[in-house]
């Protein structure tokens, strides 16, 4: 049996550390998506209760707020593994790396902890606190939770535009983390990030009471449960498509194989048609639907702009051309698809001040968490793979950056097996959780009375 070894290391081991770290990843990027999100959504509806005196927003920020201390929790021992697998599988990037990236992670620890404090006073102080008091104490909360993302993903976003250092005789000297932090692929990925967590959240939490609606669940706490979240996430979604527009002319400009991969562009030219589909095979792109010249608009706001090829490059630095287009037409037509639903909403209201009358809304909302979260870790793969083969882009090897220890795939295997639990034991709370509903305290008034929680 012949192994296959790319730069001394063994391609299953290889495979194993990638698939990892994309499963941890992928698996605590949807947590932190809540954890970003669902405080200002939780404030909002605590402040709305406060400012209406409607029972029903108080209770459902009060429910919110407690499904949020259980994700935090989870999403804290998520990403405890995160943080030593970036040690244990990547010592090639951290070793040698470390003092230049170090200044992101040593702040989001910060924001962490700022975070931990003041969601442990919101919980408790909940009855404890005078009700402005007790909605200020949450505001810390959302701020931080803003800027842990902030923080994490600049450090990414350096993994794509390195900066902040000089590389002299095989060592890293001249470092400026600020340089590094705020390195120009900063602002379109981090604002493109926390975006997509609110959208994440608010289509997530949305989804939830369109499923109740449809069991015929109508009454107003269950309305309110789906208007305001989903207010929000379609609020944010017309954003979004511009910021993904303007992340997408930053490829464009500075990592154009990504761009190529994306498109499966493999032959440089001019007026290069949009593809839409389609699967790449022995170098070209096939069965696709193509819209003249609309790749060389869409890039670069002319419609003759040249887009450069995959052939220009060897093949030994090209991402795998069909996960990275099919991850980037799953991202983008999920993405349309929440568009249509905010606009739907936001017909429906401008006419008659009220949620679409069609159970074809509730089921559209009921899977639009589902789509967000498509949305997302499509993004991330076309992010991550369309890197490839670089873990740091253009200096640093993904296979030179690994462990080359052998026997990571029966980590891997460990790790499969701790997310599997996790899951388990968060669903499974979460779902406790949710038994505990608000029921009215006069069964025959079931819209108008106040409700407590049982």
């Amino acid at each position: 049996m012949i192994m296959q070894v790319v730069d001394g290391v063994s391609a299953a081991d290889l495979g194993a550390a990638r698939m990892q770290m994309a499963l941890s990843l992928g698996w605590h990027i949807v947590i932190a998506c809540l954890g970003v999100g669902m405080p200002a959504i939780t404030l909002l509806a605590e402040w709305r209760g406060h400012r209406t005196g409607d029972v029903h927003y108080r209770l459902l920020a009060r429910r919110w707020a407690r499904a949020l201390g259980v994700l935090f929790a989870v999403g804290a021992v998520s990403g405890t593994i995160l943080s030593f697998e970036m040690g244990l599988l990547w010592p090639g990037l951290m070793g040698t790396y470390g003092e230049v990236i170090g200044l992101p992670f040593s702040l989001e620890g910060i924001a962490f902890f700022i975070e931990a404090i003041f969601l442990g006073i919101y919980l408790y102080a909940w009855d404890r606190l005078p009700p402005k008091a007790h909605l200020l104490s949450g505001i810390p909360i959302v701020l931080a939770g803003v800027a842990s993302a902030f923080f994490v993903v600049t450090a990414n976003a350096w993994m794509q535009q390195p900066t902040g250092f000089q590389a002299r005789n095989g060592r890293i000297v001249a470092v400026d983390p600020w340089a590094a932090m705020f390195n120009p692929a900063t602002p379109p990925q981090t604002v493109h990030m926390i975006l997509a967590a609110f959208m994440v959240a608010g289509f997530s939490m949305a989804s939830v009471y369109a499923v109740a609606m449809l069991r015929g669940r109508r009454d107003r706490y269950h309305r309110l449960g789906l208007l305001l979240p989903l207010t929000v996430a379609a609020a944010v979604t017309p954003v979004q498509i511009g910021v993904g527009d303007w992340a997408a002319h930053f490829v464009a400009s500075n990592q154009p194989v990504k761009l190529a991969a994306m498109e499966g562009v493999f032959e440089t030219s001019r007026g290069v048609p949009l593809h839409v589909g389609g699967i790449a095979v022995d170098g070209e792109m096939r069965y696709a639907l193509e819209i003249p010249n609309g790749l060389s608009l869409l890039a670069h706001w002319d419609p003759n702009a040249e887009i450069r090829g995959l052939n220009e490059v060897p093949a030994a630095d090209r991402p795998p051309v069909n996960v990275v287009h099919w991850a980037f037409q799953i991202m983008v037509g999920s993405g349309f698809a929440l568009l249509a639903l905010a606009a739907w909403l936001a017909l429906a209201w401008k006419r008659r001040r009220d949620l679409p009358r069609s159970p074809w809304f509730l089921r559209a909302t009921a899977l639009s968490g589902v789509a967000a979260v498509l949305a997302l870790e499509a993004g991330w793969v076309v992010t991550e793979v369309g890197r490839q083969p670089w873990i740091v882009f253009g200096v640093l090897r993904t296979s030179q950056a690994v462990n080359p220890a052998p026997g990571l795939v029966y980590g891997f295997a460990l790790v499969i097996a701790v997310y599997a639990a996790l899951t388990v034991a968060t669903v499974y709370v979460l779902r406790r959780l949710a038994r505990d509903v608000p029921v009215p305290i006069a069964p025959q008034e079931r819209d108008v009375t106040d409700y407590k929680i049982v």
